[in-house]
C-alpha cells in the first residue's frame, strides 16, 4: 500500500511537468475570522476549488493521498483551544487508486480553528498543506503560508495586486466641509453681482397674472435648477477624481500645488478688482432668450442665467471650494457643491416665495464690495497652504513658521486697515463712519493679527497647527519643558526612563521629530532600538500635507502626561507615507499588494501600512512589539487627552504581558 502511494505521488509529479509545462492549482484559499465571545475567536480557512477537481479531507486513511492538514504558529498572544476541524462535510466515494473509500471536497471546502486572544489584538499565522486532483493530474503536496489579524481596527483590508487602495477618512469631515460650502454659498450671495439681482429674480415671479400656485411652483423649479447645476458640477470632479492615488498625489505633488496656488492668487486679485473673471456673453443670452418665453421652462433658464451672470462674484469661491475638495474623499466635491448651492439658491427661493419680506433686506451699496475685498484676502492667505506643502514633502527647507506667520500678519494687518478706510480698492465707495459691525470687525482682525505675533515668539498657537509649518522650523523653538521622571508621579505602566537614541535616525536630515520626542524614521531601525531598550514601538504614520497629524501633535502629544509617556515608554517610529524622497536602488521595494516597485521613502511607508495594518490611513497610531505585531488596537484621529492615555497604557500593559510570557 504505502509502494502504492509512492506511485501516486510520482505520478502527480511527473504530470504536474510534463502538461504543456502548466502549473495546476485548482484551490484559491481564504482567510478570515469570527468573534464568538469576550477573547474568542475561529480562525476560518476557505477553499474554493475549481469545478472538476477536489481536495482532501483532514481525516484520511493510512496509505492513502495526502490529507489536508493545518500547522499553526506558537505565540504569546494566543492559544488554541483544541484541534482544527472540518466546517464542511466531505463527500465520501470508493477512489480505485487506491482501493478505499476516501473522504474529499468538492467546490468549496471550510476549515476552522478556535483560540483565546490574550491581547485585543493578534495574528494567527500558519500553514496548510494540501493536495488537489481532477480526473487527468494531481498537484504535489503545497504549503500555503497564512496570517490572520484578528481584533484589529475596523478598517479596510487591503486590495488585490492592481486595485487601488481607498483611504480611510473619518465622515464628520463631510460633515465639516458640508458646512463650510453653506457658509461660502451664504457668502456668495453678499457679493456685488448676486445680492442686486435677488429683486429683479423675485420681480420675475411675481409678475405677471398667473395664479399664486403657479408661481410657487416656479420659485421651487428655480431653487432646485440652481441645486443640480452646482451639484452637476461637483459630480463631474468626483468621477473624475476617484482613487486614493489620485488624491494622495493631487494633495501633494508639487505641480498641482503650484497651480492651486496660482489659482487662489488669481482669485484674490480677481477680488481685489484688477480683473473679472466671466463666461463668454453668448453663454448668458442664451440662457436669457429662453427665459422671455416664460412658463416652468423658463424658471429653469432662469437659474442658469443667474448661475452664469453670477459667476464673476461666485467663480472664485466655487473654484477655492472644488481645489479643496478634489483632494480628499470622492464625495467631497458633489457634497461641496451641494451645500454650496442649497444655500446659494435658499434665498432667492424664499423670496421668491415670500416678496413681502423683501423689504427687510439692506440696500445695496459699498459694503457688498468690502465683502469681496475680504474674501480676497482671506484667498491669499490660505494659498500659502499650498506652498508649504510643496515645501514640506520635498523637504527644501525654504519656508518656516517665522516666514509663513509674517505673511499672515501683514495681511491681517493690511485687511485691518482696509476695515478701517485706510487704504482703498477699485469700487469701494467713501467711508463716511464705522458701523458698530465694521468696528467688532476691526478689533476681532487686530486681536487675531497679535495672536499670530505670539506665535514667534513660542506660542503653539494650537488652533492653526494644520495649517502651520512644524514649531520645529521657528527661531524661537526650544524643547518643551517635560517633567523628568522623577518630578513627577511615576506611573505603572512606566517601562524605563531611558530616552537615550541607539543609534543615528536614518533619515534624521530630512524630518524632525515634534515637541522635542527622540525617535526614528526607518521601520527596521526603530524595531532594532525598541529590541534593544526593551520598550515597545510606537508607529506614527504620517504625512507632509496630512492636517490631522499636525492636529493630534499640537493639541494630545503636547499634553504633559502623554508626552511623558511617549519619552520615556517608547520608541516612536515617525513613518511619513507622503514624502516624496527618492532612495536608492539598493533600497527600492516589490510590493505584495500591487506588484509594483517602490522608490520614495513615501511610497515604501505606505505600502508597509497596507501590508502590515491594512489601511493607509493617516495619521495612525499603531503600538507594536519587536516584530511589528500590534498589541492593542490601533489609533486613528482621537483629539480626546484622556483616552489616548489610556490606549498608550493599554499598549504598555500588553507589551508586558507578552515580555512576562516569553
Amino acid at each position: 500500500m504505502q509502494l502504492k502511494r509512492i506511485s501516486i505521488l510520482l505520478f502527480a509529479v511527473t504530470m504536474t511537468a510534463t502538461v504543456h509545462s502548466q502549473i495546476f492549482d485548482p484551490v484559491t484559499w481564504d482567510f478570515s475570522y469570527e468573534k464568538k465571545g469576550e477573547n474568542q475567536y475561529e480562525a476560518i480557512i476557505t477553499a474554493t476549488i475549481e469545478k472538476g477537481s477536489h481536495i482532501y479531507s483532514m481525516d484520511i486513511p493510512e496509505g492513502g493521498p495526502i490529507p489536508t492538514s493545518f500547522s499553526f504558529d506558537t505565540t504569546a498572544y494566543y492559544t488554541l483551544n483544541g484541534a482544527p476541524r472540518e466546517a464542511v462535510q466531505p463527500e465520501e466515494v470508493m477512489d480505485e487508486a487506491f482501493g478505499f473509500k476516501i473522504k474529499s471536497f468538492s467546490d468549496k471546502a471550510q476549515f476552522r480553528q478556535s483560540v483565546t486572544g490574550t491581547v485585543p489584538a493578534f495574528k494567527v499565522t500558519g500553514t496548510v498543506t494540501y493536495m488537489a486532483c481532477n480526473n487527468v493530474t494531481c498537484s504535489p503536496p503545497k504549503d500555503v503560508e497564512f496570517e490572520i489579524s484578528i481584533g484589529g481596527p475596523e478598517v479596510k483590508q487591503a486590495a488585490d495586486p492592481g486595485k487601488d487602495i481607498t483611504p480611510v477618512r473619518q465622515k464628520k469631515g463631510l460633515l465639516g466641509f458640508f458646512l463650510i460650502s453653506l457658509i461660502a454659498g451664504f457668502a456668495g450671495i453678499l457679493t456685488p453681482c448676486v445680492f442686486p439681482m435677488i429683486p429683479m429674480t423675485v420681480a420675475f415671479f411675481s409678475g405677471g397674472a398667473g395664479n399664486r400656485r403657479k408661481s410657487v411652483i416656479k420659485a421651487l423649479v428655480f431653487g432646485l435648477s440652481i441645486i443640480l447645476i452646482y451639484s452637476s458640477l461637483g459630480v463631474i470632479v468626483s468621477l473624475t477624481s476617484a482613487g486614493a492615488g489620485f488624491a494622495n498625489a493631487l494633495s501633494t505633488h508639487w505641480i498641482p500645488n503650484i497651480i492651486f496656488f496660482a489659482l487662489f492668487l488669481v482669485f484674490a486679485i480677481s477680488f481685489f478688482g484688477a480683473f473679472e473673471i466671466i463666461l463668454p456673453n453668448k453663454w448668458v443670452a442664451g440662457a436669457d432668450s429662453r427665459v422671455d418665453r416664460g412658463g416652468m421652462i423658463a424658471a429653469f433658464f432662469l437659474g442658469i442665467t443667474t448661475v452664469i451672470v453670477s459667476f464673476s462674484c461666485t467663480g472664485p469661491i466655487i473654484g477655492a471650494l472644488l481645489v479643496e475638495a478634489a483632494g480628499g474623499d470622492v464625495l467631497r466635491p458633489t457634497v461641496g457643491m451641494f451645500g454650496f448651492g442649497l444655500a446659494f439658491a435658499l434665498p432667492f427661493t424664499l423670496f421668491a416665495l415670500f416678496p413681502s419680506i423683501m423689504s427687510k433686506l439692506p440696500k445695496s451699496g459699498g459694503w457688498l464690495n468690502s465683502i469681496k475685498i475680504v474674501l480676497g484676502f482671506i484667498m491669499l492667505a490660505f494659498s500659502m497652504k499650498f506652498l508649504t506643502t510643496i515645501d514640506s514633502v520635498y523637504s527644501l527647507g525654504l519656508i518656516s513658521r517665522d516666514i509663513f506667520l509674517v505673511i499672515w500678519i501683514v495681511l491681517a494687518a493690511l485687511l485691518g486697515l482696509y476695515l478701517m478706510g485706510k487704504i482703498k480698492f477699485a469700487h469701494d465707495s467713501e467711508l463716511t463712519h464705522t458701523g458698530t459691525f465694521r468696528l467688532f470687525l476691526i478689533i476681532a482682525v487686530f486681536a487675531f493679527m497679535i495672536w499670530l505675533v505670539t506665535g514667534l515668539f513660542g506660542a503653539p498657537l494650537k488652533g492653526l497647527s494644520s495649517l502651520l509649518p512644524p514649531q520645529s522650523t521657528s527661531w524661537s523653538y526650544s524643547n518643551p519643558a517635560v517633567p523628568e521622571t522623577g518630578s513627577v508621579e511615576p506611573s505603572v505602566f512606566q517601562i524605563t526612563s531611558k530616552s537615550v537614541q541607539c543609534q543615528e535616525p536614518k533619515y534624521g536630515d530630512l524630518f524632525k521629530m515634534p515637541l522635542g520626542l527622540g525617535g526614528y524614521y526607518e521601520f527596521e531601525q526603530g524595531l532594532a532600538c525598541a529590541r534593544e531598550q526593551g520598550k515597545p514601538a510606537l508607529i506614527d504614520f504620517k504625512g507632509h500635507a496630512c492636517a490631522n497629524c499636525k492636529v493630534m501633535e499640537a493639541r494630545v502629544w503636547s499634553d504633559p502626561e502623554v508626552l511623558r509617556r511617549l519619552r520615556d515608554n517608547f520608541v516612536i517610529i515617525s513613518l511619513y507615507a507622503d514624502d516624496r524622497t527618492q532612495l536608492p536602488e539598493s533600497e527600492w521595494v516589490t510590493s505584495v499588494v500591487d506588484g509594483k516597485i517602490k522608490k520614495t521613502i513615501g511610497k515604501i511607508n505606505e505600502d508597509l501600512e497596507i501590508t502590515r495594518y491594512k489601511t493607509n490611513a493617516l495619521p495612525l497610531y499603531v503600538i507594536t512589539d519587536h516584530e511589528g505585531n500590534p498589541l492593542n488596537t490601533p489609533m486613528p484621529t482621537n483629539l480626546d487627552v484622556e483616552e489616548y492615555i489610556k490606549w498608550l497604557d493599554e499598549g504598555v500593559a500588553a507589551f508586558r504581558i507578552s515580555r512576562a510570557s516569553e
